[in-house]
């Protein structure tokens, strides 16, 4: 029997990256994942997946933070050795993140400089010291946006970190490779969750005009991207690497 796979996905507690997590344990992949300040929620998704089989652990770890980067991944060495009795990780998420409404002329230093350090600084230097823990052969997925391809005022900043997030994926899959390390991105398009303050998801006018603008009809739900997630993960998509993989429902073609 093979030694199942374990994942890391940062952001775990809710949303886009609790699922990723439930549909990757419904793969058979254990999971640490990270949490930021619900750690109650956090908790709630690891039970849920040791009720799925799986062996789970939820960790601490604000990605703004770049400096408690070495100290989380001692953790992750520990947690690995006491919980799942490995040494390394298989799959890496890069998920964690937030949303900023600014419009261009009104962004601010501060609003640009926190956006940059949660979605690029962050992932770039996390995966960067993770790489000795992540095995060869493994799988590193990059949560963009679809606001990298279309656009929708009030987002320039977030979506061009994005946007260079998408570009580090391709340097990655190139300079990984040599590990049989495969490097995508998956970009949902806009989804209902508590991100941004749940606007598309309890906001219903936001909501019918999301729908009306995506060729599927309807907002975007949680459900639809962890599967995707999972089959980046997966044996099957060995060849994949580099791709941007839009997962929006054909939002503003």
């Amino acid at each position: 029997m093979s030694t199942p796979k374990i994942a890391l996905v940062t952001g775990g507690s809710r949303g886009l990256g609790k699922d990723m997590a439930l549909s990757l344990a419904c793969e058979g992949t254990d999971i640490i994942l990270t949490y930021l300040t619900k750690q109650v929620e956090a908790e709630a998704v690891v039970a849920e997946i040791k009720g799925l089989g799986r062996r789970a652990a939820a960790l601490p770890l604000n990605v703004a933070e770049a400096a408690g980067f070495e100290a989380f991944l001692t953790q992750v060495r520990a947690t690995l050795r006491a919980t799942f009795q490995a040494d390394q990780l298989h799959i890496l998420l890069n998920n964690a993140g937030i949303g900023i409404y600014a419009p261009f002329a009104t962004t601010t230093e501060a609003q640009l400089d926190e956006l940059y350090a949660i979605h690029l600084k962050g992932p770039f230097l996390l995966t960067q010291q993770a790489l000795p823990l992540l095995a060869d052969g493994g799988r590193i997925v990059n949560i963009s946006t679809g606001l990298a391809r279309f656009n929708a005022p009030g987002y320039a900043a977030y979506a061009a970190m994005k946007g260079g997030l998408e570009v580090l994926t391709r340097y990655q899959a190139t300079e990984l490779g040599q590990r049989g390390i495969t490097v995508n991105t998956v970009a949902p398009g806009a989804i209902e969750t508590d991100f941004g303050g749940g606007i598309v998801r309890d906001n219903a006018d936001v909501n019918a005009y999301v729908a009306a603008g995506t060729a599927l009809g309807r907002v975007g739900l949680p459900g639809d991207i962890g599967g995707v997630v999972a089959f980046l993960c997966s044996d099957e998509a060995r060849w994949i690497t580099g791709q941007r993989l839009e997962v929006s429902g054909g939002q503003h073609l």
